[in-house]
Parts: C-alpha cells; sequence; structure tokens
C-alpha cells in the first residue's frame, strides 16, 4: 500500500462544518440545564420535548464520534501496513473504508437535521396560480406527488381542505402529513413551482407555462403562543364545495379564517362538525402565522407574505419541463433529474436530500462570516 489512508474519509471530513457539532454541544448543555430544572414535569408537554430534542443530540453526537473513532483506526492500521505490508490487511482497510463511507451517506442525511420543529406534522398547502386551468391541473399533479410520496414513506395523510377546479384539477388544497421528521423533510418544498409542457386544454397545442404556490408549516401545538388578535381575523361559515369521496366529509360545515393584516387564508372542511373544523382551522393559522414570523426575522410579517407568495415568473424554485424534453431542476440547489415522471410520481428524494445539503451549508457559511 503505497500511501495510508486519510484520518476520515473526504465525505467524513467535508462534513464536519455542515454538521455544527459545535452548536450541537452547546445546545445539548442548555438542554441538561432546562431538563435539570426541579418544575420541569410542571408542564409534561415541554419537557417530554425536552427530553426527546435532547436524545436526539445525544445520538447525532455519539454517531461522528463512533465514525471519527473507525476513521482514526483505520488510520493506525494503514500505518503499520504502510511500514510491513499486509495483503490480507490492505483488504481489510479497503473494506472498511468502504464501510465507513456507506455509513456516513446513510448517516448523513439525519445529522442535517436542525430545525427545532423537525419532528412536527407537516402541513402543506398547495395554491394555483397564474396559468389559468392549467395552473390548477398542475396543482392536482402536485397534490398527487405529495401523496405518493407520503405513502412511499409511510406517511400518514389527512385532508384538510380541498377547492375543486372550474374545469379541471383543483384551486387549492390543504393536506396534513404525519410520520417521523414529516416537516423536517418537506420543509424544503416550500415554494414556486413551475411546470413547462404542451398544455391538454389548449386546442392549439401549444406550449404553456404554470405555476402553483406551495406552503409547508410545521403544526404547531396549542401551548406554543403565537399573539393573534380576533379581532384581526374574520371567520365565514359554508357548506363544504370538494369533489366528495374520501377527501371531504359533504355533511360537515366548513369554516374559512382569514388573518386580515397578513391576507393569510385557512380553510378546514374535513372534520364532522363546525367547531372541529373551527379548531383545526385555528391550529393551522398559528402555525402559519408562526412559520411567517420566524422566517421575518425583524421584518414584519406582511412584508415576508408580499415576497413569497406570488406565484408567478421569475419567483419558481423549481422546475419540471415536459416539453420539448424532460427535466426537473432545483434552482436552489442545482440539483437536477431527467426522470420528470419519476418525479411526478413521488420520487423526490433527491430534492429533499439536495435542500438539506444546501441548507445546511448556507447555515455554516452564514455563521463563519
Amino acid at each position: 500500500m503505497q500511501n495510508a489512508p486519510p484520518t476520515s474519509p473526504p465525505v467524513l471530513l467535508s462534513s464536519r462544518g455542515i454538521f455544527d457539532l459545535d452548536g450541537k454541544r452547546v445546545r445539548l448543555k442548555e438542554l441538561d440545564q432546562e431538563i435539570a430544572a426541579p418544575d420541569l414535569w410542571d408542564d409534561p408537554r415541554n419537557a417530554a420535548a425536552l427530553n426527546q430534542e435532547a436524545s436526539r443530540i445525544r445520538d447525532d453526537l455519539s454517531t461522528w464520534e463512533s465514525l471519527t473513532q473507525r476513521a482514526s483506526d483505520t488510520r493506525e492500521l494503514a500505518s503499520m501496513v504502510e511500514a510491513e505490508p499486509d495483503a490480507a490487511m490492505t483488504h481489510d482497510i479497503e473494506t472498511e473504508l468502504a464501510a465507513l463511507e456507506k455509513e456516513i451517506g446513510r448517516r448523513q442525511i439525519e445529522l442535517l437535521f436542525s430545525d427545532p420543529y423537525t419532528d412536527h406534522v407537516a402541513l402543506i398547502g398547495i395554491h394555483a396560480g397564474a396559468g389559468g386551468t392549467d395552473s390548477q391541473d398542475w396543482a392536482q399533479m402536485l397534490l398527487r406527488m405529495y401523496l405518493l410520496w407520503a405513502e412511499q414513506h409511510r406517511m400518514p395523510v389527512e385532508f384538510l381542505e380541498e377547492s375543486v377546479g372550474d374545469e379541471a384539477g383543483i384551486k387549492s388544497a390543504t393536506i396534513r402529513v404525519s410520520g417521523p421528521r414529516a416537516y423536517g423533510l418537506l420543509k424544503g418544498e416550500h415554494g414556486v413551482h413551475r411546470l413547462v409542457r404542451i398544455s391538454p386544454f389548449d386546442a392549439a397545442h401549444r406550449r404553456h407555462t404554470s405555476f402553483v404556490l406551495v406552503e409547508v408549516t410545521p403544526e404547531i401545538e396549542d401551548t406554543v403562543t403565537v399573539e393573534i388578535d380576533p379581532d384581526d381575523v374574520r371567520t365565514d361559515v359554508f357548506r363544504s364545495s370538494g369533489a366528495g369521496g374520501q377527501h371531504v366529509n359533504k355533511t360537515s360545515s366548513a369554516v374559512r379564517l382569514t388573518h386580515i393584516p397578513t391576507g393569510v387564508v385557512v380553510t378546514c372542511q374535513n372534520e364532522r362538525s363546525q367547531q372541529q373544523n373551527r379548531d383545526v382551522a385555528w391550529r393551522v393559522l398559528r402555525s402559519r402565522l408562526l412559520a411567517l414570523q420566524q422566517a421575518a426575522h425583524a421584518q414584519k410579517v406582511a412584508d415576508l407574505k408580499g415576497e413569497l407568495i406570488a406565484a408567478e415568473w421569475g419567483s419558481q424554485i423549481r422546475s419540471y419541463v415536459l416539453q420539448p424534453y424532460t427535466m426537473v431542476k432545483d434552482h436552489r440547489t442545482e440539483v437536477e433529474v431527467g426522470n420528470a415522471q419519476g418525479v411526478l410520481d413521488g420520487d423526490i428524494d433527491p430534492f429533499i436530500e439536495g435542500y438539506l445539503h444546501w441548507a445546511a451549508r448556507e447555515g455554516a457559511e452564514s455563521k463563519a462570516s
């Protein structure tokens, strides 16, 4: 063996900053202090959340330390083989390095989750934008894509609202996706999605561009405080207007909440009673307003909403091209997939993983600057 292996496989070395292990250690100390408080269990839900977060960080740190130790042991073996060549040991070293690379690749995604709402339920709102009937059909296609992805990952889905299109597709829909790290996985889908294709609704068979806004927010507990003035919320009650079937209970009384200062609108029509729909709608409204407040960082919520809500040309996070070629490209991460149909059939993991890596790098660079 001419050269000893490095202390760690390249992917292990390049990931240290992205994983922010120092930040995780600092956060664990903070959590340990909070968990040690004598009145911790006065609020059982908060206590459980703190213990869960601390356990997850300990697992992350333990994983890193184990991988680092294995890499160090491998280097020591390599040094021995360099001094006294041994074919069997050389093979063992190469096997261990390959195993390390594979294990790191498997664990890498887990270590990238840092959002405090990672494990929360994901609320996905899909809204047809510019493009008329084509846009409403595109919204239906995206809804199907997320349903298939959730099915593949065995994540339960609940419909909260669905408004059918005038001729085809849907005007909007809101679904609730639960499961391990649902919000952490899906949050990168938030933004405008652009479709380019030959329109099935155009008699001249021209190419059309359609836009759909996808909103992804974590569902928050009732105990989380979000200041909402009841006078700022308009409540409308109406009969369910969805397509029916398993998605909509036609006998329920639908509730629509409009937060006037920001223009955020939440509709729920899936529950059996008006009060149940009202409760769910308020929970979704709190979740969306909290997400806006966090993303704004010091900006006014209304200003932020004005930046994000425009589902039109130039604001897309991802483009799906079906004509004259097939390609799906994420404009933030540069992840590109040629099998567009596979993506529309729910295979969006490359984009989810690409976003997690991209967001981690952005965060590391921001801290460094």
